[in-house]
């Protein structure tokens, strides 16, 4: 069993709100791995769940009930863990993506793999494949391409205003023939665009995101100054109002937060210092003292996983990245 198989396995074994609490510790790509497994299990053994579950050997039979009636568990516990408007659209690319076809199955393809199918199409056909990807695997794909596709891409991408619904029915054809399914009409022609771009390039490491905005940069001054603009990167976290950093700060592991900080500037640790408790500062404090040397490569994935957690509780509306909250009105 792989990584995600056994996950699911365990988190069937815990009633919704232990699972549900579980979920809110992993990123959105992980919610979906595991969900997936959990959606895709049927009859567990009971040699299985001992593999996972290691030191408990209580009596549970030969094969268990899990894995039976899951849809409803699943969307019970995704709700629980990420709120109505965060969970609806996952789960339908876990329930529904089991037999997504056309474009949306490439959503449940490897990155690798979506690249070596697109990479020979015209620029314009692999712009708006990358604009129908969540960004993080968007920005994977773009990585596997060849050097001289990727800043076209990106800057396709930012151009894309309004594509007819025929034009992605047809592309979603093309699609649909690679995998020899019928075809799922597409309904929205709402892809791309600069702030797409934007988040494609956060997404990507650091060497490779400051590569592409150099090349976009030198090709359209103006393009790029724009995607730029919405780009939100670590050192901006000190912008943010005192309410969001501390709604931020809840939603970090400690560990990942300890890690992010070894490479911030000053004044980003000092804001996050200023939004914590004199104790938990004063631990922060002294866990990077105490935590040694780390390879940059890991201090920018730690960024770049509190950069992905900031942004989503922007989307929900839970916190303000413009860096003015709210006023308070008595």
């Amino acid at each position: 069993m792989g990584g995600a198989q056994r996950a699911a396995i365990l988190l069937l074994t815990l009633g919704e709100q232990d699972a549900a609490e579980v979920l809110k510790h992993l990123s959105a790509r992980d919610v979906q791995a595991v969900g997936s497994a959990m959606a895709s299990l049927t009859n567990v053994s009971r040699d299985q769940v001992e593999q996972v579950l290691a030191r408990l050997n209580d009596d549970m039979g030969r094969h268990t009930s899990l894995g039976v009636g899951t849809e409803e568990y699943i969307r019970k516990i995704l709700v629980n863990a990420l709120g109505e408007s965060k969970a609806g659209g996952l789960i339908d690319r876990i329930l529904l993506g089991r037999s997504s076809k056309g474009l949306e199955s490439l959503k449940w393809m490897e990155s690798r793999a979506i690249a070596e199918m697109i990479s020979q199409e015209h620029p314009q056909i692999i712009a708006l494949v990358l604009a129908h990807l969540e960004p993080d695997q968007a920005a994977e794909v773009i990585g596997y391409l060849p050097p001289r596709v990727r800043s076209d891409a990106v800057m396709r991408i930012a151009t894309l205003d309004g594509v007819q619904p025929h034009a992605l029915n047809e592309l979603d054809e093309i699609m649909e023939r690679q995998f020899s399914g019928n075809t799922k009409k597409l309904k929205s022609a709402s892809v791309g665009g600069l702030k797409a771009a934007a988040n494609i390039l956060n997404a990507m490491e650091t060497t490779r995101e400051n590569e592409l905005m150099t090349a976009i940069r030198t090709h359209d001054s103006s393009l790029g100054g724009r995607i730029e603009e919405l780009m939100f990167v670590f050192e901006d976290l000190g912008d943010l109002d005192d309410r969001s950093m501390q709604t931020l700060l809840r939603e970090v592991p400690t560990a990942r937060l300890v890690t992010a900080l070894k490479g911030a500037e000053p004044g980003v640790r000092e804001k996050i210092f200023a939004n914590m408790s004199k104790r938990a500062a004063d631990m922060l404090r002294d866990d990077l003292e105490v935590s040694g040397p780390v390879r940059l490569s890991e201090v920018d994935s730690a960024q770049k996983e509190v950069l992905a957690i900031a942004r989503k509780l922007a989307d929900s509306g839970a916190i303000n990245l413009s860096g003015t909250g709210d006023e308070l009105v008595a």
